[in-house]
């Protein structure tokens, strides 16, 4: 399970490309995973090479897109209500608007959509953002339009994305695609397909430009960035297959993240989302050698039970991950460590939850995404096992591991009260005009007095006071990052 971003609106947000020739105007909202926000960049470039500029109001678009996120039923329902709205602009205000559906959802429904929502004019899968112009044409002739395939190599390494949800300063840059694990609870290999990998020199390409238009930090972006294997194209799976000479000069992720981190020295690096059995020593090694590969890792566990782990198909125990746990202390002393969490799995028992909060007591991680489980149809969970757990005792569960959580925040920004860390600062704080906002190595927030610093500096923050989950303090000068 990745990292879920609810109810945000690529929309309302900067559109830093404008073709003056082109003459339609396209809305895209994104919701669900950061892939989701990349791709969404994706099919922004796409579509800027057939005539359209995005913009940020509904109601002049010509095109308005969707890009959904099937992970839990919260987040299709949130995608029904949007399509509410767009069904009532399009009849009290824009009748010649069209309306398109986008990733994981429009994957997992396929034709069902164009049945169940009778304003969708378009469904279009992650693997399918090429045949956008064609399928708009369809559209035009007054066809319904689908394309859900998916794809065996395609990782949109050719095309350079039209920077959507950006502050100047941090871009996402995709690496790998699909995802071959097969957890009892995921959706997402029946919707973005088998693991690929992007070339290596494509993305060191689009960091490039990144780095030439004055971006600061990069985040490799993934569904599991740990797994990343480049051997000529191809899916991971087939791998063994591949020649001795594409096997001897193969790049995996952590000869991957030292190529970026020595490429670009002065830009920022962060990767998400890992899966435990795919990190190893040597990603740890690489992180502690380079400075400006920031010391966090998002390392979604799901459960502290061996037996619910068993039950979601992870592939990894308890006692494996703690020692996952202590190899990152050893080699990386102060990484942030953050985590997935699922209240209330099927035959979950109070044991069973239990040993997910005393995992958490073990790792006390800095902070965490955590919810109620959320059956999934065309799972193996949502097929095999009955959702069994009571709502209430899912809900009560979640709460308790939310609210340990919260204290294990506190106890880690604590930690930082009389440090001084270095800082990106990436916006204004939403509590005062007189603050900037950014992030340390460990993605924690922080907070300090603008003075005359701006917007893309590194600067050096000594803290002197936090909350569980900002850190508050006052810059003292540069960074060498500079």
């Amino acid at each position: 399970m990745e990292k879920i971003i609810e109810e945000t609106k690529q929309g309302e947000s900067l559109t830093l490309q404008h073709k003056q020739e082109n003459t339609k105007k396209l809305y895209i909202e994104s919701y669900g995973c950061a892939m989701n926000f990349s791709d969404s960049e994706i099919v922004a470039s796409i579509l800027s090479e057939n005539g359209f500029n995005t913009t940020t109001i509904l109601e002049e678009a010509d095109l308005v897109l969707v890009n959904t996120c099937s992970i839990r039923d919260k987040a299709e329902q949130t995608i029904r209500k949007r399509l509410q709205k767009y069904n009532a602009v399009k009849r009290d205000v824009n009748p010649k608007m069209k309306v398109g559906v986008l990733g994981c959802m429009a994957e997992r429904l396929k034709d069902k959509f164009l049945e169940e929502e009778k304003i969708v004019d378009l469904v279009v899968g992650p693997d399918a953002y090429k045949d956008l112009p064609n399928l708009l044409q369809e559209v035009e002739e007054g066809r319904d339009a689908i394309n859900v395939i998916l794809s065996k190599d395609e990782t949109y390494g050719d095309i350079a994305p039209v920077r959507l949800m950006t502050n100047g300063v941090s871009a996402l840059v995709s690496i790998t695609r699909g995802c071959d694990n097969m957890c009892t609870f995921c959706v997402v290999p029946f919707t973005r397909g088998r693991e690929r990998s992007r070339e290596p020199q494509s993305i060191m390409k689009e960091i490039q430009d990144l780095s030439d238009t004055g971006y600061k930090e990069i985040t490799l972006l993934g569904q599991n960035v740990d797994s990343y294997l480049w051997y000529g194209g191809g899916l991971k799976k087939d791998f063994e297959k591949a020649t001795d000479m594409q096997k001897a000069t193969a790049v995996d992720f952590d000869q991957l993240l030292e190529m970026v981190a020595v490429g670009f020295p002065k830009m920022r690096i962060r990767f998400s989302t890992s899966n435990p059995q795919d990190m190893h020593l040597s990603v740890l090694q690489v992180i502690a050698k380079h400075h400006n590969i920031c010391n966090h890792i998002h390392l979604p566990v799901q459960s502290g039970s061996d037996r619910i782990l068993k039950e979601m198909n992870r592939l990894h125990t308890r006692s494996e991950y703690m020692q996952l746990i202590d190899n990152i202390r050893k080699t990386i002393p102060d990484c942030g460590i953050t985590q997935d969490m699922i209240a209330g799995f099927p035959t979950e028992t109070e044991e069973d939850h239990q040993d997910t909060l005393s995992l958490m007591a073990y790792v006390k991680y800095d902070f965490g995404y955590m919810y109620a489980y959320s059956e999934r149809p065309g799972t193996l969970a949502g097929r095999k096992m009955e959702d069994d757990v009571p709502e209430e005792t899912k809900l009560r569960r979640l709460q308790e591991i939310v609210d340990l959580q919260r204290q294990h925040s506190a106890f880690r920004t604590k930690q930082f009260v009389g440090k001084t860390v270095e800082v990106l600062i990436e916006k204004e704080s939403k509590k005062s005009d007189q603050d900037w906002s950014g992030r340390n190595s460990q993605s924690i927030t922080v907070v300090f007095p603008k003075e005359n610093y701006k917007i893309g500096e590194f600067v050096n923050v000594k803290i002197t006071n936090c909350t569980s989950g900002t850190l508050i303090g006052e810059a003292v000068g540069y960074s060498a990052m500079n």
